[in-house]
């Protein structure tokens, strides 16, 4: 199986995830999408971070009978921060049987560089990378990159957060599955 990985936060998850992901997922060789959710990103700081499990809860909850999506808990087993060429060498290991690509916005990959390994990453895995406004790229000489023109909506999960803390409905920006488990639990409160 050809599985993009795509990697975040995910703090919470919002439509503008989920449009990308089954944006790629229908739109791609690929034949899944797993996003997998790291529990410490090494360039973002961890204070205002729903515990990993709780997230995982609420991609999952977002994902629920879509078939080539998937969440991941495979960072939670990982040593922290996560790496991703750490993970795509476990996962390769792991799951011999599949092949395994990388998923990123072009803000990512415009920082690409600053990635541990980032050259071996590049020559190893094909990158499928999603255009975001204000951060232009273009696959260059590479045959391993493959830009992409996905539809994208401007949500920001910081504006989510801010937005549950002030009481204001995030109805519309997540799912409402989404948005009852932020309610009921009291996530970001």
């Amino acid at each position: 199986m050809y599985i993009g990985l795509y990697f975040g936060s995910f703090n919470p998850v919002h439509h503008g995830h989920l449009i990308i992901a089954s944006f790629i997922a229908g739109h791609t060789p690929l034949n899944q999408v797993w996003f997998v959710v790291s529990p410490q990103n090494p360039f973002k700081v961890s204070h205002s971070l729903l515990n990993e499990y709780q997230r995982l809860h609420l991609v999952r909850t977002a994902i629920e009978g879509e078939p080539k999506l998937r969440a991941s808990d495979i960072e939670f087993h990982l040593p922290k921060p996560s790496y991703t060429i750490d993970t795509l060498a476990y996962l390769e290991e792991k799951y011999p049987q599949h092949r395994f690509a990388v998923i990123m916005g072009s803000d990512s990959f415009q920082n690409l560089h600053k990635w541990k390994n980032a050259d071996v990453l590049m020559q190893r895995y094909p990158v499928f990378v999603y255009k975001r406004a204000g951060f232009e790229v273009s696959a260059g000489q590479s045959t391993n990159i493959t830009v992409l023109d996905a539809p994208l909506l401007q949500i920001s999960a910081t504006q989510i957060r801010e937005m549950v803390q002030q009481g204001k409905s995030v109805r519309y920006l997540v799912p409402d599955s989404v948005k009852e488990e932020i309610e009921k639990n009291g996530y970001y409160r």
